[in-house]
């Protein structure tokens, strides 16, 4: 599979949320075209008309080789490159729709972070087990510490691209890389997206710890322990611990966990300032991934028996009304032990 690097490389981007579009962006500004999907025709309507997705992703003036459309067919069809950028349990619907226009050489390439809830499945299994006509070689994942805003206004921002071909990684690599954005690739997707939904509900934890005032102490030790129960489900389904070093395991964690505009730190946030979950998800136009991740992370340790406290805690409290402050309570009180796990 070899492919230029010229500018006639036909490009589709599934999801015109706030990263979909910095992505569409940022190819855009390269001298690519780019055909993006957005659900919303008023989101498809202002990128047409001021060249601004006001609704998602404000005061950035977005590339005029951006060709917006909620055409989802469209979009997908004889693309060369397509980048699915839809919330994670909108992810098996969306290959499902496009499954019959990707052509078989198509390279498509997952920017969502969660586990499916029920599968269990990373975001590149669910495209991988749908779309049948496209080899695994051709799939890929691109993670890490990157809020849509930063990497649209140029603030030099680093991520990690894994594909389980480095021909593919290598790629994708050059073609996203700018003098601001800078990515490495890597070969485990697998251990890439674990970091990057396991860290969204340490990102609520981190949230509630700030909802609650307790302070830096405590703040440090929760993404500590957190990159902890990373790594053990990293192990336990065989994925490489050290992927957990990349900028997206230990990367993506910290910025999720201290970034104030972190939309699961958010929710954390107002949690812990006492407010119910029902209230905040009512009030937000955008999703924060790691209230579904949650649960699939908390029924997938049960399931593979892996020891995740602060996860199973977030769960409790988000899905059987623990309090705060009881939760805290368990965690701080549970049996003492050694630090390093045997594995």
């Amino acid at each position: 599979m070899t492919k230029s690097m010229d500018t006639t490389l036909r490009i589709g981007v599934i999801g015109a949320g706030s990263w979909g579009t910095a992505i569409a962006n940022l190819l855009g500004n390269k001298g690519y075209i780019v055909h993006l999907w957005a659900l919303e025709a008023e989101v498809k309507e202002q990128i047409m008309t001021i060249r601004e997705n006001s609704l998602f992703l404000p005061e950035i003036p977005l590339s005029e080789n951006i060709m917006p459309s909620n055409d989802l067919l469209k979009v997908a069809e004889e693309k060369e490159l397509l980048i699915v950028v839809v919330p994670s349990h909108f992810m098996r619907s969306t290959a499902q729709k496009i499954k019959d226009v990707l052509g078989p050489k198509t390279i498509v390439v997952s920017a969502s972070k969660g586990i499916e809830n029920d599968t269990y499945q990373t975001m590149t299994q669910v495209l991988a087990e749908v779309l049948t006509d496209i080899p695994k070689e051709q799939f890929a994942v691109i993670s890490g510490p990157s809020f849509a805003k930063e990497v649209s206004l140029g603030i030099p921002t680093a991520m990690t691209v894994a594909a389980y071909s480095l021909q593919t990684a290598k790629f994708i690599q050059n073609l996203m890389s700018t003098p601001t954005f800078r990515a490495y690739t890597h070969d485990d997707p697998l251990g890439i997206e674990l970091g990057g939904a396991v860290k969204n509900v340490i990102a609520i934890a981190a949230g509630i710890v700030d909802g609650l005032q307790l302070g830096l102490n405590t703040s440090a030790a929760l993404i500590t322990r957190g990159l902890v129960e990373l790594r053990r489900l990293s192990v336990k389904l065989e994925a490489n611990p050290r992927s957990l070093d990349s900028l997206a395991g230990i990367g993506d964690m910290i910025l999720t966990c201290l970034g104030s505009i972190s939309r699961n730190h958010s929710v954390g946030r107002q949690i812990g300032q006492g407010r119910t979950l029902a209230e905040i998800l009512s009030e937000m136009r955008t999703v924060a991934e790691g209230v579904k991740t949650t649960k699939s992370v908390y029924e997938l340790s049960q399931k593979v028996g892996v020891e995740m406290p602060i996860c199973h805690a977030v769960y409790q409290i988000l899905y059987e009304n623990l309090s705060p402050k009881e939760a805290l309570q368990n965690l701080m009180t549970r049996n003492l032990k050694e630090e390093l796990d045997s594995m």
